[in-house]
């Protein structure tokens, strides 16, 4: 299963990400050595929390649904959908 995420920082800022993973790829964000696997943003920018997630059969699926949530660019309108169903799977 493969999962497209978002999390939280204390400032409010979401970050959303897809991974197979999802409990490993939350680890890497949080550890102080997770900027060698995912680039200084999320590393300078946490603690990060997991927000929600939706899980999808094949990366292609939970790639598309990433690049979606991404075009919205609106912070309200992912927070709104991922704080009523935290967890899903598709």
């Amino acid at each position: 299963m493969f999962y497209v995420y978002v999390l939280e920082n204390a400032k409010g800022v979401l970050y959303i990400g897809q991974t197979e993973n999802l409990a490993r790829r939350l680890d890497q964000h949080n550890s102080p050595d997770g900027h060698a696997h995912l680039g200084k943003y999320t590393h300078k920018h946490g603690p990060w929390s997991l927000l929600g997630s939706e899980g999808y059969a094949t990366r292609s699926e939970a790639v598309l649904r990433e690049r979606q949530l991404k075009a919205w660019k609106s912070p309200r309108k992912v927070r709104a959908l991922f704080s009523n169903n935290a967890s899903t799977s598709r």
